[in-house]
């Protein structure tokens, strides 16, 4: 059972759960941008939430079938079809072999998932199958997907039944986002006007961002501290700002020391969301202490899992 992708759109990659356990040898976690997104559309098809699924960047994706599937799409929300059939997101939506499905390009939300049921093959590397494009780990031999390339999947184990996701439990895709965040261990080497313009202005995600992390363009933030700061964990969530004072927001590929001073971080809570920051969006952040952002993750991880079981991947 294969497809053939037709047209991969500017970035499609095969993404699942984490490589967790490597990050002290220098290897990042890579993964889904938005793995809530990710859990949704294997919900939908019945698999595991860390199950690999395609990850599409700004649409575009066309892909054949050869043998009857069920798939479902979540995430950034786009006009779908199979042929000539419109098909919808946030529901299970079953596939003839020989049918091509097209994803044309989402109006809001940056990345789109398509699970199948039985779950898409790739390499497994270190624990994940999740494509790390940067040293060619896990998914189709390590890159983005190319017109031409076929895709294995599995058989699913039972028949698989029609659902939809709940209508709270689906994502709001925006061009406007707020992000929670609290602060970070060189908060305070900012001058006193920056750290208050860090939580007051409103950014514009930068046209050079990928998965490995987001450029915030705005009024520079300027330091009152100067000095060498030596390599220093960081995580995806992090804002780091370089010397030039446009703080970079590590994705789920970025890596896993750096030198640029750490000003705060995204809640646990809203990290998902960072993978659906598109070239042009605003972005505000909203400070949050450590104890409201522990209550808003409980909050979320509970309204998540009625549906899903999503603990584990945001």
């Amino acid at each position: 059972m294969t497809a053939k992708i037709i047209a991969p759109g500017p970035q499609t990659t095969l993404q699942g759960g984490s490589r967790v356990g490597y990050r002290h040898q220098g290897v990042p976690w890579a993964g889904a941008a938005d793995p809530v997104s990710l859990s949704i559309a294997n919900r939908l098809v019945g698999n595991p939430a860390d199950t690999l699924a395609i990850e599409t960047t700004f649409g575009g994706l066309r892909l054949s079938f050869d043998a009857p599937a069920a798939i479902g799409m979540a995430g950034a929300v786009a006009d779908a079809a199979l042929d000539e059939q419109p098909v919808s997101f946030h529901e299970t939506v079953h596939v003839r072999a020989g049918q091509t499905l097209t994803i044309l390009p989402p109006s809001a939300g940056l990345r789109s998932y398509v699970a199948i049921a039985g779950g898409w093959t790739g390499a497994d590397i270190l624990g994940s199958k999740s494509t790390y494009m940067p040293a060619s780990l896990g998914g189709f031999e390590g890159r983005s997907l190319r017109a031409g390339d076929v895709l294995g999947w599995r058989q699913a184990a039972r028949v698989i039944e029609l659902v939809s996701t709940p209508k709270d439990l689906r994502p709001s895709m925006q061009l406007s986002w707020t992000l929670r965040a609290t602060l970070s261990a060189e908060h305070a080497w900012l001058k006193e006007e920056s750290q208050r313009r860090l939580f007051s202005q409103s950014f514009t995600i930068a046209r050079d961002s990928s998965r490995m992390g987001v450029r915030l363009e705005g009024a520079p933030l300027n330091f009152s501290v100067e000095k060498a700061l030596p390599s220093a964990p960081v995580f995806p969530g992090i804002l780091q700002c370089p010397p030039s004072g446009a703080p970079i927001l590590l994705l789920a590929d970025g890596q896993t020391t750096g030198g640029y001073p750490r000003i705060c971080h995204v809640i646990r809570a809203d990290r998902h969301l960072m993978g659906q920051l598109r070239p042009g969006d605003r972005l505000r952040l909203l400070l949050r202490s450590e104890d409201s952002a522990r209550r808003d993750y409980e909050r979320k991880d509970a309204l998540l899992n009625t549906w899903l079981d999503a603990s584990l991947l945001f």
